[in-house]
């Protein structure tokens, strides 16, 4: 006679059960794991790296390589712009300044004029970063760029950190440059500088983008500030030289991480280690 019997339910801590377990566990795991290498791999395709982590500055290569006269960079607009929505540099060729605000890439050429970045140029020299401001102050005296300068310096919690800052105001006068597009064989910057034209604002709004870097990043970056300035129109701007400002507004992230795109190209395997400093503030001031 068949026993019809039914077997005993195996308990919830059986080995049959466990091995079963065992293995989704290991399947989710192993399908992450692939969706995460995919992604990363995507990233690093479309010319970004890694993806940085918050309160970051990202950078695309040196300022000793640019001030070396590498001006033809890899990484395409489309690929800067997830890291950043605020930020300053130049595109390839050295074809004038670049000016990023809430999002919105602009190229300043030597007619003072500010025109929309397109997503497939390059960038030899960029710094950007999500701008997330932990201290806003009121300027409510009025203060020229140097003073203005001094009065950031106060607001700064710690001197060997990172700061972008973001300054909406009305200027009394403004003295900002561009540079022209330069051809192969490039000089250094500063000899393309010496071909900057100087625009001057007066009773002008607007907002000066900028950073401050600490000393330690000499040759990676000028140690102080570098500052770009964009009308509240967005049409017109250029890389700050001098200021006289009324009244405004600052606001200031400060930026505990620092994401290095290296050089590449005609940079690859050349010495950038000469100290340009002097010739650098000179370009800068």
């Amino acid at each position: 006679m068949t026993d019809s019997t039914p077997a005993p339910a195996r308990p919830a801590g059986s080995p049959g059960i466990r091995s079963l377990a065992v293995l989704l566990t290991a399947l989710v795991l192993a399908t992450a794991a692939a969706v995460m290498t995919y992604l990363a791999v995507a990233h690093s395709r479309a010319g970004g790296g890694a993806p940085p982590p918050g309160l970051t500055l990202f950078q695309a290569s040196t300022l000793n390589a640019l001030a070396a006269g590498h001006y033809d960079g890899d990484l395409a607009f489309a690929a800067l712009k997830p890291h950043g929505d605020f930020g300053l540099g130049t595109v390839n060729a050295l074809d004038g300044e670049m000016i990023a605000l809430d999002g919105q890439f602009y190229q300043i050429r030597t007619d003072g004029i500010a025109t929309p970045v397109a997503e497939d140029q390059k960038t030899p020299f960029a710094m950007v970063t999500a701008f997330s401001p932990q201290t806003t102050a009121a300027l409510a005296q009025p203060l020229d760029f140097r003073q203005l300068q001094a009065h950031l310096d106060g607001l700064l919690s710690d001197p060997n950190l990172i700061y972008a800052v973001k300054i909406t105001g009305r200027f009394r006068w403004l003295k900002a440059r561009s540079v022209p597009r330069q051809t192969p064989p490039y000089p250094s910057l500063a000899v393309a500088a010496g071909r900057q034209v100087i625009f001057e604002f007066t009773d002008v709004e607007g907002t000066i983008v900028g950073f401050r870097l600490p000393a330690y990043l000499q040759g990676v970056n000028l140690p102080g500030y570098h500052c770009h300035f964009l009308t509240a129109d967005r049409r017109r701007g250029g890389h700050l030289l001098d200021c006289r400002m009324e009244q405004g507004r600052v606001e200031i992230a400060a930026l505990r991480n620092l994401y290095l795109k290296l050089p590449t190209g005609v940079a690859t395997g050349q010495d950038l280690s000469r100290d340009r400093r002097q010739e650098l503030e000179k370009i800068e001031n």
